[in-house]
């Protein structure tokens, strides 16, 4: 009786340790929106650094949901941005599809349908690429998920597809124009929310089971097999959750700019989240979140920094350059190994 008297309190005070971190995480989360939203509430939609605090918190969520495939399950995938464009197109087109009903939403709630339908129509197409790649690894995988990333690009450049709904017009893909006309409802606010909602949501992920049977993946495949984890139903889990958070993303790309083009999703689009999940350090989601900030940053204000900095930067994230060549295929499968 004594001991069991003894282990009570211990267990009450972790518990009790673990309400204030939760607490204090959200109380910070809570002071950095209020830090960021109020200086620039009085700008309203027109806010110079409303836009940048937006594409930064965007570019975070392409980010971390990278990292879940390339630093958390050790997968080198190149065609992240297809997945992206997949939940963009799918969202827009849900948005039309909404206005032309004659649904009248509030912009949030507007908002939050179109992402978590282009985050659905882009987990779907996470799933059908994971598939078929299941038993290859390193520059075979990469050399994949580039193809389709490609192949998302040139259909939608080369095929202008669309049908009336109470004789409005819905571009489902609009050709090498792209869609426009697309509102703009991606308030700050809203983005905030969704981002932190859905970061919160993959490191919750990631910190259960299923995160660690993940995580052994990256760490031991082999292993991992042999001890009875099926690693081919983990390793479409782990697409389709980051596919589907890249879908989000993708949904409020569309809804911040207005417009879509087939260029914008390029293999160079890629490159860049990727640069940021290896700047921040592979399996980190801090680090992800980090190097997003850092490397949007310094995109959106390129004029604030001297032109050697610059020159630096350049070179960092230039494909044809060495940093992306030290990037090789066997860094990642020695870290899978």
């Amino acid at each position: 009786m004594d001991i069991k008297q003894s282990k009570w309190p211990k267990i009450n005070k972790f518990g009790k340790l673990n309400v204030k971190n939760y607490l204090a995480t959200v109380g910070l989360i809570i002071a950095i929106y209020f830090a960021l939203y109020l200086p620039i509430a009085q700008d309203g939609i027109f806010s110079y650094t409303g836009g940048i605090y937006i594409n930064i918190l965007i570019f975070m969520l392409f980010a971390v949901s990278l990292n879940v495939v390339v630093g958390l399950m050790g997968q080198l995938s190149l065609g992240h941005a297809g997945f992206i464009a997949v939940g963009a197109y799918g969202a827009s087109v849900t948005t039309q599809i909404m206005t032309a009903m004659g649904v009248m939403l509030p912009s949030p709630v507007q908002l939050l349908i179109s992402s978590v339908v282009g985050g659905i129509i882009a987990c779907v197409f996470g799933i059908l690429v994971a598939i078929p790649t299941l038993r290859l690894r390193g520059d075979y995988l990469a050399i994949i998920t580039l193809a389709f990333g490609e192949i998302i690009k040139y259909i939608i450049q080369n095929i202008d597809f669309k049908f009336k709904i109470n004789g409005q017009d819905i571009f489902i893909l609009g050709g090498a124009a792209g869609l426009k006309n697309i509102p703009n409802i991606s308030t700050f606010t809203m983005v905030f929310v969704i981002v932190v909602i859905s970061i919160i949501i993959m490191v919750m992920i990631m910190t259960s089971r299923q995160g660690r049977l993940i995580l052994s993946i990256r760490e031991n495949e082999i292993a991992a097999e042999n001890i009875g984890i099926q690693i081919n139903k983990v390793k479409v889990y782990g697409f389709a959750l980051a596919s589907f958070f890249a879908g989000v993303g993708g949904s409020l790309f569309a809804h911040n700019t207005g417009i879509l083009t087939p260029d914008k999703f390029g293999f160079i689009f890629s490159i860049e989240i990727l640069v940021m999940v290896v700047l921040g350090g592979l399996g980190s989601i801090t680090g992800s979140i980090l190097a997003a900030i850092f490397l949007t940053y310094l995109n959106e204000k390129p004029y604030r920094y001297p032109r050697k900095v610059q020159e630096v930067l350049n070179y960092t994230v230039n494909f044809d350059r060495p940093f992306l060549k030290w990037l090789s295929v066997k860094d990642f499968r020695n870290t899978a190994a």
